[in-house]
C-alpha cells in the first residue's frame, strides 16, 4: 500500500492522504491569510471524508471541476456540516482565492454523496473501507481501509473521554498500520467537570455582578457542547452564528449525539438570535451569556458582541477553544488587545480560556496507540508530529513523522 501525504503532515490544517494513486481520505483547508491547500490536487476514484471540520472538507468540492466526480463517502452528520461549511465559505469568499469551488461544484457534491453508519463496510476505489466512531464530533469516524494485502486505520481526529455532545472512541480495529492525530501529544487535560464547573461558577458570577459574557465558539461541536454546559448547570443563555443552524441539523440525527433528549433540552434552555433590527446591540447590554461565533474572534456576531462590551471590566469573554496564531483570540490572549472587524481594540473585558477541547491529550493517544504497538505509527496533524514520534520510538514504538508531499509505502 502507498500513501502519500498531501496536507496535515507536521501541521495542524488541510488534512489529506492519497492511498494507492486512487482513494483520497480528507481533502481539508488550513486557517490563514491567505488559507493554504493541499499540494496537489489529485484526480481520485472516491473519496472519504473522516468528519466535517473545515481542515478536514474545507476543500472538497473543488475536487468535482471539470467532468471528474468521484463519489464521496461519510457519515450523514458530516454531509451536511460539510455542505454547510461550503455554503458558509462561498458567502464569505466566492469569487476569491480564499474560495478553491464555485457554487455549481457545491451542488455536484451533493449528486455524489454517499452516507454510512459506523461499522458498515463499503467499497471505493477497490477497497473495502469501515468507518468508526471517533467521539470528536457527531459523525467523526476513525476510517479503515483494507486494499486486500494491508489494513490501514486513519484516526483522523479523536477522543478518549466522554463530551456531553458525543462519547468517547472505543473502537480498536485490527489495522497492519497507524495514521495518527497528534494535537494534544505534550497536553494533559483537565478533568472535563472541573473545567466546566469553573467555567459555570465564572458565567454565574459574571451575571450576578451585572456584566455580560460573551463565549465565542466553534459553530461544529462546541457550540452545542457549551449549550449543553448551561444547561446543566442552569445558566440562560443566547446563542448566536451558525451554530444555531448546527444545532438544529444535529437534532436531526439523534444517533449521532451521546443524549438526544439532553440536546433538546439545551436547545429549548437557549434563545436564539436572528440579528435583526439591532438585537445583538440590545442583547450585549443585558446581564446575560452569550454564545457566539467565530470561535477565534476572526468574523462572525462576535464582531458585533466583543466591541459592544469590551470597555467594561465587570463583563467577560470566555474563550473555550484553540486559538491559532496570528488569529485576533490569539492576540487577545497574548496581548489584551484583538483586531476586531478591521480595528485593533483595546479590552478592558476579563478574558478567559477555557480547555473544552474535542481531541485526545497525550494519556489518549496513547491509549489508543497501545493497541498498535506492534505496526508502523505514522504521526501527523500536529504542531510536533516529529518530537511525539521520537518519543514513541522511545517507548518501543515504530513511528514516523512524514512531511508534507512525502510517500511511505506499508
Amino acid at each position: 500500500m502507498d500513501v502519500r501525504f498531501l496536507g496535515g503532515a507536521r501541521e495542524v490544517g488541510r488534512s489529506a492522504i492519497l492511498v494507492n494513486g486512487s482513494l483520497l481520505l480528507d481533502y481539508g483547508t488550513l486557517t490563514g491569510n491567505p488559507p493554504q491547500f493541499p499540494v496537489e490536487t489529485p484526480e481520485p476514484e472516491a473519496v472519504v471524508a473522516s468528519h466535517g471540520h473545515l481542515d478536514h472538507v474545507g476543500a472538497i468540492p473543488s475536487l468535482l471541476s471539470g467532468d471528474r466526480r468521484p463519489p464521496i463517502h461519510w457519515t450523514p452528520p458530516t454531509r451536511e456540516l460539510a455542505l454547510t461549511l461550503a455554503r458558509d465559505t462561498l458567502r464569505l469568499h466566492g469569487g476569491t482565492y480564499d474560495c478553491p469551488f464555485t457554487e455549481e461544484e457545491v451542488r455536484r457534491v451533493t449528486q455524489v454523496s454517499e452516507t454510512h453508519g459506523y461499522g458498515e463496510s463499503f467499497e471505493a476505489a477497490g477497497h473495502e473501507v469501515t468507518l468508526f466512531d471517533a467521539g470528536h464530533i457527531p459523525g467523526s469516524a476513525h476510517v479503515l481501509v483494507d486494499d486486500g494485502d494491508t489494513r490501514l486505520l486513519y484516526t483522523a481526529d479523536f477522543h478518549t473521554d466522554d463530551q456531553r455532545l458525543v462519547s468517547a472512541s472505543t473502537a480498536r480495529p485490527d489495522a497492519d498500520a497507524v495514521i495518527c492525530e497528534s494535537t494534544y501529544s505534550d497536553v494533559e487535560h483537565e478533568a472535563r467537570a472541573a473545567i466546566e464547573r469553573r467555567f459555570a461558577e465564572s458565567l454565574r458570577a459574571t451575571v450576578w455582578e451585572g456584566g455580560t459574557v460573551v463565549v465565542p465558539a466553534f459553530a461544529i461541536g462546541r457550540t452545542q457542547e457549551i449549550l449543553l454546559v448551561c444547561e446543566a448547570n442552569d445558566i440562560d443563555c443566547y446563542v448566536d452564528g451558525m451554530g444555531k443552524g448546527v444545532t438544529e441539523m444535529l437534532r436531526r440525527h439523534p444517533e449521532f449525539v451521546r443524549d438526544a433528549d439532553a440536546l433538546r433540552r439545551a436547545k429549548s434552555n437557549a434563545r436564539f438570535v436572528d440579528g435583526r433590527d439591532g438585537q445583538r446591540k440590545r442583547i450585549a447590554d443585558q446581564n446575560t451569556v452569550i454564545v457566539t461565533t467565530s470561535g477565534m474572534l476572526s468574523g462572525g456576531p462576535a464582531m458585533t458582541y466583543v466591541p459592544a462590551i469590551r470597555a467594561n471590566p465587570t463583563n467577560k469573554i470566555a474563550l473555550t477553544g484553540y486559538q491559532v496564531e496570528g488569529t485576533p483570540g490569539r492576540d487577545l490572549l497574548e496581548r489584551g488587545r484583538a483586531e476586531i472587524d478591521g480595528r485593533v481594540m483595546p479590552i478592558s473585558a476579563r478574558v478567559e480560556w477555557y480547555d473544552f477541547s474535542a481531541h485526545a491529550d497525550r494519556e489518549g493517544l496513547l491509549k489508543l496507540l497501545s493497541e498498535y504497538r506492534d505496526v508502523p505509527v505514522f504521526v501527523n496533524h500536529g504542531d510536533r508530529c516529529e518530537a511525539f514520534a521520537a518519543e514513541l520510538n522511545g517507548e518501543g514504538y515504530r513511528a514516523s513523522a512524514p512531511a508534507v508531499g512525502e510517500t511511505v509505502e506499508i
